[in-house]
């Protein structure tokens, strides 16, 4: 089987093209050994690539547990970017995943990810909580560095609170009045990861709200850096978001299923 392996701000997957609809997405154990990072080629999640009728591509994502997940932003800018290098499209790409339709524009080494409009920001068990695509708990800390990030977000992710299903959880510290450092626990991958996109976004919505933190927000990850841009409605609620940063391909190879 051919694959390539991308990432987006260390967030890294790996890219499947299934336009031929050939790959065992059912078999759960498989995609969760191909993301295994000893025994696989390792990945925080696996991407197919498959044709729909009524857009450029449909994204079908897999967490590294090998169950289909909900919307992953830096793997939906890193399928932008493998549609792009297999020519699927020149500039602008409009294309369907779990959560509906998305529009995205590659801009050099640069991707602008449009996400699904986010209709609320509510408060869950005191804490404050948002569907940006994905289910995130937002948490502002003042020592980010230090803050055990696994131990803190499984609590919260495991808690009754958020069952059934779970919840991400991200940690942000305020560096200045446009700049966020983040942290994040993944569900699915039960780990901190390099970087969450649906996180990021739920955390610059959620500092507008709260600290009148003005557009775009930039984001600072432990994998590099990210902008959100946004429209704010009112009451929690945001359009035209645009989450925007650098996808890359890895590499190439094969590996026999």
């Amino acid at each position: 089987m051919e694959f390539f392996k991308y990432q987006g701000t260390g967030n890294d997957f790996v890219l499947v093209d299934d336009r031929a609809q050939t790959f065992p997405a059912a078999d759960q154990a498989f995609v969760e050994q191909l993301c295994h990072r000893r025994f696989g080629i390792g990945a925080d999640g696996l991407i197919l690539l498959q044709n729909d009728p009524d857009y450029d591509f449909r994204m079908v994502y897999f967490n590294s547990d090998g169950a289909e997940g909900s919307m992953c932003g830096n793997g939906g800018r890193c399928i932008v970017r493998f549609a792009h290098d297999l020519g699927i499209f020149d500039q602008k790409t409009r294309f369907i995943a779990v959560d509906g339709e998305h529009l995205a524009e590659v801009d050099g080494e640069n991707i602008s990810l449009k996400m699904s409009n986010v209709s609320g920001i509510e408060t869950r068990g005191g804490l404050t909580f948002l569907n940006t695509g994905s289910p995130h708990v937002v948490q502002f800390v003042d020592d980010l560095e230090s803050l055990d990030v696994v131990a803190e977000g499984r609590a919260i992710r495991y808690s009754t609170t958020f069952q059934p299903g779970g919840t991400n959880v991200n940690f942000a510290q305020v560096l200045d009045s446009h700049t966020l450092f983040v942290r994040t626990y993944e569900r699915g991958v039960e780990d901190e990861t390099y970087s969450c996109g649906t996180g990021v976004t739920a955390v610059a919505l959620v500092a507008q709200q709260q600290l009148a933190m003005p557009d775009p927000v930039h984001i600072q990850t432990i994998g590099g850096n990210l902008r959100v841009s946004f429209q704010p409605k009112g009451d929690g609620q945001f359009e035209d978001i645009y989450l925007i940063g650098p996808a890359k391909r890895v590499f190439a190879g094969s590996i026999t299923v």
